[in-house]
């Protein structure tokens, strides 16, 4: 159940298929993201790869040198732009390789303009996602819904995602879906149709226990994507923006040239992969103790390392020690406008208040916490509406709600009309009234340490109280007990045992902080597989932006748009 390694193990497959000689990677815009993700330039350079093209490009060169190893998603497009390559063929020899199931008909009209007989092979690969972690996949599509039901092309890409997912996995599950939303149940059905129609794909080694298959709508927890994160992967994106593992730092002040984007890969940087799921007290110090290490191999007298500030110094004066760590300091730099913002916004504070919002039921100590931050003119205009939005999800239907009030506040703070209408939107989209799961458990305050650094296991972190709604879901699931009247096996069977392979797919996007859930129950309970995905992976921002397309209140056509149609097996 490594999402990631499937993939790899495709795109090597295609390269060792083409045999040894020079070689062309012929893509489009998505596969070229899916493979990037998964491969550095210079792995598949080391494979005789030597040139990577779009097969879109109108200015490409003839080079009858090169065999060309195509891997392209089964579109209208794709499929109209290799017919008009191979009746005037670049390259000596073609390898063609699908990310999904290819209609017969198009097969034929291929076959059809390969007058010059230079197609070897063509298959079907199913790589038709973008493997983020090991267990964590995305699909890269913003703006799923319109209202409650699907943007049609969208529920189309989202089937083919899933159900490459389960191919490239070797699973036949059976499928849950979340009852109380009508999109879950559509996805459900859409891929139980391709799995009946492909039944030759999906008839894999039959295990003891079948795997399963959950579909889960966003709306049902509208808070884990509003809150700020604190552990590495989670704050990177949340704060600077995760791209396909691309983090763009050219606003950053004072930025070299050579970090205005930097690549954020756990594959292939050991420091990151063994941080991913740390808190930020735990990076900074290891951050320290990895160059502590380097300066002990220099001869020069020991400087000391007490502040980033000092880090940035000491990796600037050391031209060969920044040779010898591109990573380090990659991550010095990173860490660095990270601990900018989290000052500069204050937003230990705001976390804390979030935090409190999330996890605790005292409307009293609620609503004085947010006033007194709105009266902070250091409050960005983002961290402002974020904290009124939770307030208005936590305490929707409470008889002394102060929303009217807050959102006075929020006039009075300059806050753009565009921000001030996303708190109605967003309780529209996620509120009481949606929800089919209770969101909101009541807890008193507990006794919770502030300390960031050194903080004991097992005593819970003002920072890090939040649980998402996944995790009870899950842990639900794991133990015999979630609710078939809340979520309903799709046909007559269901799972009597302990499930032990499962996946689960969030419509409308899952976040960092999900994937950490996952990441740590899969350590803790042995026997247990589960691999997370989502249409997306949201940070505040894209989730905003989520929220506003779903309502039809978007700042732009910035939709994107998956293939609407699905061919059958050749």
């Amino acid at each position: 159940m490594n999402v990631t390694l499937a993939v790899k193990q495709y795109i090597s497959k295609m390269i060792e298929n083409s045999g040894p000689g020079m070689k062309v990677l012929l893509m489009d815009k998505e596969t070229t993201s899916i493979v990037s993700v998964v491969y550095t330039q210079s792995e598949i350079l080391q494979k005789e790869v030597y040139l990577f093209e779009r097969i879109d490009s109108q200015n490409r060169d003839s080079m009858k040198h090169l065999k060309a190893i195509c891997f392209l998603r089964p579109t209208k497009d794709n499929v109209e732009h290799l017919i008009q390559e191979l009746r005037r063929p670049k390259y000596s020899v073609y390898f063609i390789y699908f990310s999904n199931v290819i209609s017969k008909s198009e097969i034929k009209a291929l076959a059809e303009a390969d007058e010059q007989e230079v197609v070897a092979e063509v298959q079907e690969f199913y790589g038709d996602f973008i493997a983020v972690n090991p267990h964590l996949f995305s699909l890269n599509l913003q703006g799923v819904a319109r209202g409650r039901s699907w943007e049609p092309s969208m529920l189309s890409r989202c089937t083919q995602g899933l159900t490459s997912v389960l191919l490239a996995l070797k699973k036949c599950p059976m499928i849950r879906y979340q009852l109380s939303s009508d999109m879950s149940k559509r996805l459900a059905e859409s891929v139980k149709q391709i799995i009946t129609k492909e039944y030759e794909l999906f008839d894999f080694r039959k295990t003891e226990v079948p795997p399963l298959l959950l579909i889960l709508d966003r709306s049902d927890d509208a808070i884990t994507p509003l809150l700020n994160q604190w552990t590495y992967q989670a704050m990177v994106h949340e704060l600077l923006g995760l791209n396909n593992n691309r983090i763009d730092l050219s606003r950053v002040p004072g930025i070299s040239k050579d970090l205005r984007e930097v690549v954020l890969s756990a594959e292939n940087d050991e420091f990151y992969a063994n941080n991913l799921y740390l808190n930020f007290g735990e990076i900074g110090t290891n951050i320290k103790n990895l160059m502590e290490d380097f300066q002990k191999k220099k001869p020069k007298g020991q400087q000391k390392l007490e502040s980033i500030t000092d880090m940035k110094a000491f990796v600037d004066n050391y031209p060969q020690f920044k040779k010898m760590s591109g990573t380090v300091s990659k991550h010095v730099t990173v860490v660095g406008e990270l601990s900018r913002l989290v000052s500069e916004r204050q937003l230990m504070e705001v976390s804390e208040v979030e935090q409190e919002l999330a996890c605790q039921n005292d409307h009293s100590n609620a609503q004085q916490s947010v006033r007194r931050l709105l009266q902070n003119p250091r409050l960005s205009e983002l961290d402002a509406v974020r904290l009124v939005m939770l307030y208005a999800l936590r305490y929707e239907r409470h008889s002394s709600s102060i929303l009217p009030s807050l959102m006075d506040e929020l006039s009075r703070r300059g806050v753009s009309e565009r921000h001030r209408r996303m708190v109605q939107s967003v309780v529209e989209y996620g509120g009481k009234r949606v929800r089919g799961s209770d969101l909101i458990t009541p807890t008193d305050a507990v006794a919770i340490t502030k300390q960031f650094f050194k903080g004991l296991k097992g005593v819970e972190n003002v920072y890090t109280q939040h649980q998402p709604l996944l995790h009870d879901t899950l842990d639900q699931l794991i133990k015999g007990r979630l609710k078939d009247s809340q979520f309903p096996y799709l046909g007559a069977s269901s799972l009597r045992d302990r499930p032990q392979d499962i996946l689960v797919f969030i419509i409308g996007g899952a976040t960092y902080e999900e994937a950490l859930t996952v990441y740590n129950l899969n350590r803790s309970t042995p026997g247990v597989r589960i691999v997370l995905g989502g249409s997306s992976i949201h940070n505040t921002k894209s989730f905003l932006e989520e929220v506003m397309l779903t309502s039809g209140h978007s700042s732009g056509s910035d939709r994107a748009h998956g293939s609407s149609r699905h061919g059958s097996r050749r």
